[in-house]
């Protein structure tokens, strides 16, 4: 028998920032927020105590009931990478690299299989090692899922574990059929969204057990080959191991860029950010020796007025070369945006990214001009790398709309907080 456990740890930004400050993260009142963006900023994280009134983590700060005395943090990306990263070595301590598999910052899988007999321990007694290291080290709560495969882990987690007085929860398939089958709402199951959800309700489904007594074909002939997944997650089954997740190699690969603006923006003020995207994702090219012959743009509006809008575009060949790329956008951005609403996020992607080896000429390239273009990208890239990405700017980022030089001291969209407290 395999088993897995899935740790995740609870409200991890908010019990940063507690920690720091020398609170109890399960009882101190804390938002991870950045108040400079307004009262519709959304909050990164909130504490548990906090969630126990009922408000939301992922809510807006205008949301918070106005009774309610909280203490608000900055995001410090840099920070919660920092602790991400020590407890990963934490794992490392019992777990082998190959065995762990980090979900996301702050939630992570490991194979104890073979280190049950090694430590004379139940599947339960490791996942509490676990738990207890990662607090005494760190001072972090966290939660854990134990499965007999990685989905039944992840369910542990997110509906057992979280419910539980000691913060672990455990499945088997026969467990799973007992407490898991008849659980609403399906959404809380793991690759279960909103609009798989919504498909099933047109068959009158609304739990897994539902699915178990739907014809194969009707499934099939629905999600297509998702249906298989759906099969074998309804009945507690998955075929994929760690193993798997370490070899597995995508059969394509993107870039993408995307950003959610700080303030509305209009079509030309837009119009900078987009150029400035281009930009930087050009420079990501040539920083990793590929070319694209794919982009793709997809604008959304403020308050979701209209439906967002942009595309795909197919280019006649595969280039680096921001010259070229930046024409494209240009065109694509022009041909669908909407001028007459504010703009509040926009996405860039090169999809279908391949070996620079693979780039193509037709006869009317200027081969010595994209050689220049070339070697000037790499160096910026060589001045970014030396002296910070502020180092070297364009005269687009300097005009007031634009947002590449703010971004830049980001981490993940967020502010990196070195020094930052409050």
């Amino acid at each position: 028998m395999n088993y897995y456990l899935c740790i995740d740890l609870k409200s991890f930004y908010a019990s940063v920032e507690c920690v720091s400050r020398g609170l109890d993260p399960m009882k101190a009142n804390l938002v991870v927020a950045d108040p400079s963006r307004g009262n519709g900023a959304i909050c990164l994280a909130i504490t548990p105590n906090m969630k126990k009134m009922g408000i939301k983590n992922r809510c807006r700060i205008f949301e918070i009931p106005k009774n309610v005395e909280y203490i608000t943090a900055l995001p410090r990306m840099k920070k919660y990478m920092e602790v991400s990263a020590e407890i990963y070595s934490i794992y490392l301590k019992y777990v082998a690299a190959e065995d762990i598999h980090v979900y996301s910052i702050d939630e992570c899988f490991l194979d104890i299989t073979k280190y049950l007999k090694l430590y004379n321990k139940t599947p339960k007694e490791m996942g509490k090692m676990l738990l207890d290291a990662i607090y005494q080290g760190t001072g972090l709560t966290a939660t854990c899922g134990i499965g007999t495969n990685l989905f039944l882990a992840k369910v542990a987690l997110d509906i057992t574990a979280k419910k539980s007085s000691d913060y672990m929860g455990y499945l088997d398939e026969e467990l799973f059929k007992e407490t898991i089958w008849y659980h609403q709402p399906i959404t809380d199951i793991w690759n279960i969204g909103r609009g798989i959800a919504a498909r099933l309700k047109s068959y009158g489904i609304f739990d897994l057990y539902g699915i178990t007594l739907m014809k194969e074909e009707k499934l099939y002939k629905e999600f297509g080959i998702n249906a298989e997944l759906l099969i074998d997650h309804a009945w507690g089954r998955e075929t994929c191991t760690m193993k798997d997740i370490h070899s597995y190699k995508s059969k394509s690969n993107s870039l993408s860029n995307s950003q959610i603006l700080f303030e509305d923006y209009n079509y030309n003020d837009a119009f900078i950010v987009l150029k400035e995207m281009v930009d930087i994702n050009s420079l990501e090219l040539v920083e990793k020796a590929l070319v694209t012959n794919c982009i793709s743009l997809s604008i959304g509006y403020s308050k979701d007025v209209i439906k967002p809008t942009g595309g795909m575009l197919t280019l006649d060949g595969y280039t680096s070369s921001r010259e070229k790329l930046m024409e494209y956008f240009i065109n694509l951005f022009k041909k669908t945006t909407n001028k007459e609403y504010p703009i509040r996020r926009i996405a860039v992607g090169f999809n279908n990214v391949v070996s620079e080896e693979n780039r193509t000429f037709d006869l009317f390239t200027d081969i010595e001009k994209e050689e220049k273009e070339l070697k000037m990208q790499k160096t910026i890239l060589d001045i970014k790398k030396r002296f910070g990405k502020n180092s070297i700017v364009k005269g687009m980022d300097l005009q007031e709309k634009a947002t590449t030089m703010k971004r830049n001291k980001l981490v993940g969209g967020h502010n990196s907080g070195e020094d930052e407290t409050c």
